[in-house]
């Protein structure tokens, strides 16, 4: 547990709680039940709950996943009383944790954002977390630029892998930040007795953040997808020039099998005897191989 003491009120931000932890708040703060049992109980949904004394918001947050190369949720529960605000999560949230320790080191900072009230932190904290999607968004959209400049070198059969890749990467980053919006229409919305009706501006443009995040992933969604077209067509191109290639070599070798099995047959063959017998037939051979390529492309078909 991690504790921040300001003049109005408090900051106290648990990762991984246990239930002794949850105990010494819930007792100190005279929690509801239902908001403490949040801090234990994995939340598929994002949720803001008002009880009698305290506001429960439950949100997740874009994270990555280095091995996997993909972004996941990490579940951050906070708890508003009038008195402090209560962070919990099981997940390192690496935002959360340089945030916490930039407030509890730097005097000014800690007089800017827990100056007010809980809901003015709150709101801080949400536009650091949407704040921190945009770093991870130009990485993406880096790796788009990587991907369409090796896409249009030949290496399209590399590609696909990591077309797959950052696909799944926008899927998930998708997937965790969109739920998140009722959230915030929540807060700037809604008539709670914790949050000051003079914040509410102040969360109506953080829903403005979120927008921008989201068309910066809508915008990534079709990049990537116009992408994966180009290199499959790519390389359905270069499949098919490879299929043209064969198929033109067994159309000339057809021919030049059917005559070399006659001429191995039992019987007698014109000039069998001659000793320029095998100079004769490997000229008619090649004539053969010649008439079959001026056919193809007498009808185009080269």
């Amino acid at each position: 547990m991690q504790q921040i003491k300001a003049e109005k009120f408090d900051w106290i931000d648990f990762q991984e709680p246990n239930a002794d932890d949850i105990l010494k708040v819930q007792k100190k703060f005279n929690l509801h039940p239902l908001a403490v049992e949040e801090f234990s109980t994995p939340t598929l949904r994002p949720k803001a709950i008002e009880y009698d004394n305290c506001l429960l918001l439950t949100i997740h947050v874009p994270l990555f996943d280095t091995n996997l190369k993909t972004t996941y949720p990490g579940e951050l529960d906070i708890v508003i009383t009038e008195g402090a605000l209560i962070t919990a999560h099981d997940e390192d949230i690496w935002q959360l944790s340089e945030f916490f320790d930039e407030v509890k080191k730097d005097k000014n900072k800690k007089a800017m954002y827990m100056g007010d009230s809980p809901a003015t932190l709150l709101r801080h904290i949400i536009e650091m977390l949407l704040e921190s999607c945009f770093p991870k968004l130009d990485h993406i959209s880096k790796k788009l630029d990587y991907i369409e400049v090796e896409i249009f070198d030949g290496h399209e059969k590399d590609m696909v892998q990591e077309i797959s890749i950052v696909k799944r990467d926008i899927l998930n980053f998708r997937r965790t930040l969109k739920p998140q919006r009722s959230v915030i229409e929540s807060l700037a919305q809604g008539n709670y007795k914790l949050i000051d009706h003079t914040l509410k501006p102040y969360f109506m443009d953080l829903i403005g953040t979120n927008i921008r995040v989201w068309n910066s992933l809508e915008s990534a969604k079709e990049t990537v997808e116009s992408l994966e077209d180009t290199n499959n067509s790519l390389l359905s191109n270069k499949l098919n020039m490879t299929m043209k290639v064969l198929t033109l070599f067994s159309a000339i070798l057809l021919p030049l099998t059917v005559y070399s099995n006659i001429m191995s047959m039992s019987v007698n063959i014109p000039f069998h005897t001659s000793p320029s017998a095998f100079w004769f037939h490997v000229s008619i051979m090649l004539v053969i191989s010649i008439v079959t390529i001026t056919i193809f492309k007498v009808r185009k078909w080269l």
